[in-house]
């Protein structure tokens, strides 16, 4: 302590302030700092009392018996002995009326011990719980034998519930010497079944420094608070214990209470040390005084409306995040999901199961948000049976989590297990909504989607025109959601190569969001980067640049710079660059835009596989195959965790590595990877899907280089054949395998070696007009 400085040391009730206190009285006693000696005080009680009666019994002047009980404590303090003294005050609940009881003198150096945080001139000590290691090293110090350490991971179990709050592992290291016989496995029972009225935590013994039981001492800090302040403690235990956002506890109560609430949080929660501000407008609760609320929420008889009000504001948040235009960060996302497996739980205990439903299926489009989609899995599959048996399987409900398991499975790979997801969600819908609902063209859509991915265009294209044509009716031509169809329905066109029936339903798009949202808005930006992309693969470089910069520049703007839009836009732009053999300007903007996928959505998150391919195939263009192939050998990894290694993103991270490997001479080892991300796009996709035709054009040019031209032929042929089927011979990718099998045709014809070749018609064809233009 400094010269005339009053000190105290804070924190929660159990946290160990007066033990640390008492230790310090002691250590300095023996090392004869305070000549003048120690004065403790228990500051619960009558402060000036304890003062006069300790005073009295040291050989000092004594004050005149008519002084009133306030003079006599000053008269004390001006007769004390000239020597450096200790005063410590205990348990401090009100320092403005202890303060007018304590010497002012520079002799004395005051100590307080408290609860509330105190503000300068008073120099404030908070102490916090335990780490893991100094909590176990407590119970070692107590319990002297070895049950701790034969169930080393049961005690960490207890040391974490109980929060490592010395008072609570001091009297469960206590009851633990005090029953030899009784197991840690026996104890962590008694504590999950009783809680804090476990005997274990009820009472203090004679040799510790403390008096009270945990939920005792809890209750101290409880009886001073009024009413409100109680309430907020009360909702906040039903909080998970995890980070606690500020909005989401403001959006459980109307919104012109919250500048109250945040006295209320300010001025007593906080003060007291009943809760703790871990960030910007973040904060947690402690796991026992969680536990303590918890009991005294279980008391009221308004804890109903107080559940209500919690899970209302975390299912409108998880909402929010999910359909807000602008998408929500992965941090905004992770905080939410502990919360609302809480509010899961409530539903739970509540025995509300079409609640559990709808939380359940909240839950799963957080953990899909953020492409978990393992975890999401069984949470709507479990979603969907309650539904179905609380409902029945025809309710709108149902359609809804069938739609929303399809669209999992979708993103997974799992195709063929979702078209029946599908079309029994649109069955249901159209059934129970009519056959021209918003809900009905959004299943109509989500089907073409699957339709379009497998290469079934015929198919896909009356779903999304029956589902154009339902927006614009039951919502007008310029609403908003008509332009994503209008984008879908394009990016179909696209995909079959029809460029100019694309290019206007991508501008129509693009106008009506200009004209509903505003030129900024962040859907603009998509709109932009699709048209973009569109230019980009025609090789109409100068058009695609300016939409991919002005996409880039309102996502910076709307969304901030390190928004993972911002990092799509930035790849896209990138890969521009790459095309146009603009090394330098491409290398730069892929490294950003890993730099903010890896920062916002975690180092495993499928999106980071995309840029790590991005930047790989730019590397591997410059001839930089020593960094393509780590690149390419991590994105594997992610998708492999993420996707699982059926998905055909992974057999096309599959291709890619064995292009690499092909370019550099390293046959066997290309062949086999070809080999299986063919194996897998003819699992998944079809044996006549597009997606096929490509990897078998990639093997046969390995087949190719490597002079095995039987092999290569039949390759070849077949990809020609899957591609004039479902693209047609005038399609830009049906035309570059149309090339290739013509360049490779002229190398047989180079080495006459076409005995090699089958009588296929197209192979004669083609040969026969090789050899009359040679001719």
């Amino acid at each position: 302590m400094q010269r005339y400085d009053t000190v105290a040391i804070s924190g929660m009730g159990g946290i160990g302030k007066t033990e640390l206190a008492v230790k310090y009285a002691r250590t300095h006693l023996e090392q004869k700092t305070y000549p003048g000696g120690v004065v403790w005080l228990k500051a619960r009680e009558d402060v000036a009392s304890q003062i006069v009666l300790f005073a009295r019994s040291l050989p000092m002047p004594q004050p005149p018996d008519d002084f009133e009980l306030a003079e006599k404590v000053k008269f004390y303090w001006r007769n004390w002995q000239d020597a450096k003294t200790l005063v410590i005050l205990d348990d401090v609940q009100d320092y403005g009326t202890i303060k007018l009881l304590l010497p002012v003198d520079p002799r004395f150096k005051i100590l307080l011990t408290t609860r509330l945080t105190l503000q300068r001139p008073i120099e404030d000590f908070e102490i916090t719980v335990l780490s893991d290691e100094t909590a176990i090293e407590l119970l070692r110090a107590i319990v002297c034998d070895e049950r701790l350490d034969q169930n080393l991971a049961i005690a960490k179990q207890i040391c974490d519930w109980l929060g490592y709050l010395p008072l609570g592992l001091e009297l469960v290291g206590r009851y633990l010497e005090r029953k030899p016989d009784i197991s840690l496995e026996t104890l962590w029972q008694r504590l999950q079944d009783k809680r804090l009225e476990a005997k274990a935590l009820l009472k203090a013994t004679p040799e510790m420094t403390a008096t009270l039981g945990v939920a005792a001492a809890f209750e101290l800090s409880w009886d001073v608070l009024d009413e409100p302040t109680r309430q907020l403690a009360m909702l906040l235990s039903l909080f998970a214990l995890a980070e606690i956002p500020w909005t989401l506890v403001q959006a459980c109560f109307v919104e012109e209470y919250a500048e109250t609430l945040e006295d209320v949080r300010d001025e007593w929660l906080l003060k007291l040390h009943l809760l703790k501000r871990t960030g910007q407008e973040i904060y947690r609760l402690h796991q026992l005084l969680r536990e303590f609320f918890v009991a005294k929420r279980e008391q009221m008889v308004e804890a109903d409306a107080l559940k209500q009000a919690f899970r209302s504001a975390a299912l409108k948040e998880a909402k929010r995040i999910i359909q807000k235009p602008d998408r929500s960060l992965l941090a905004e996302t992770t905080t939410l999901m502990p919360h609302l497996q809480a509010v899961v739980h409530l539903s739970e205990t509540s025995g509300h199961e079409t609640d559990v439903a709808v939380d359940l299926a909240w839950l799963a489009n957080l953990y899909y948000f953020q492409g978990r989609y393992t975890e999401a899995e069984p949470l709507l599959l479990r979603a969907l049976t309650i539904s179905e048996q609380q409902l029945g399987a025809d309710h709108p409900d149902v359609a809804a989590r069938l739609n929303s398991l399809a669209n999992l499975y979708y993103f997974q790979g799992r195709y063929r297990e979702i078209e029946s997801l599908y079309q029994r969600a649109l069955t249901i819908s159209e059934q129970q909504l009519g056959a021209d609902h918003p809900d009905v063209a959004t299943k109509l859509n989500n089907l073409a989607n699957l339709y379009r991915t497998q290469g079934r265009y015929a198919e896909a294209e009356p779903l999304y025109l029956r589902a154009l044509t339902i927006g614009e009716q039951q919502l007008g031509a310029d609403h908003p959601d008509v332009a994503t169809r209008l984008n879908n329905l394009a990016g179909l066109y696209e995909d079959q190569g029809y460029s100019a029936k694309a290019e206007p339903l991508y501008l129509r798009a693009l106008a009506i969001s200009e004209q509903q949202l505003g030129a900024d808005h962040p859907d603009v930006a998509i709109w932009l980067n699709n048209l973009a992309n569109l230019y980009s693969n025609q090789g109409r470089y100068a058009e695609a640049e300016p939409r991919f910069l002005k996409a880039l520049a309102i996502s910076e703007q709307q969304l901030g710079a390190d928004h993972p839009d911002v990092a799509t836009w930035l790849n896209n732009l990138a890969s521009l660059y790459s095309n146009q053999e603009r090394y330098a300007e491409a290398e730069p903007r892929f490294l950003r835009a890993l730099t903010i996928r890896e920062q916002q959505l975690g180092e495993n998150h499928p999106d980071i596989a995309n840029s790590l391919n991005s930047l790989a195939e730019l590397y591997c263009a410059q001839g930089r195959y020593t960094e393509t192939e780590p690149l390419r050998l991590r994105c594997l990894e992610i998708e492999k965790q993420t996707l699982g290694e059926n998905h055909p993103q992974f057999a096309a991270s599959l291709n890619n590595l064995a292009g690499l490997y092909e370019g550099q001479g390293r046959y066997a080892e290309a062949e086999t990877l070809y080999l299986r991300a063919l194996a897998i796009s003819e699992q998944q996709l079809g044996e006549d899907h597009p997606g096929v035709a490509t990897k078998l054009n990639n093997l046969a040019a390995l087949y190719k280089a490597q002079e095995r031209y039987t092999e290569a032929e039949q390759l070849f042929l077949r990809a020609l054949t899957i591609l004039f089927e479902s693209l047609g011979e005038t399609n830009p990718s049906t035309q570059t395998v149309y090339q290739n099998f013509q360049q490779f045709l002229e190398q047989v014809l180079r080495e006459r070696r076409t005995r090699q070749l089958s009588d296929h018609q197209w192979t004669r064809g083609i040969l026969e007009k090789l050899a009359w233009d040679e001719g």
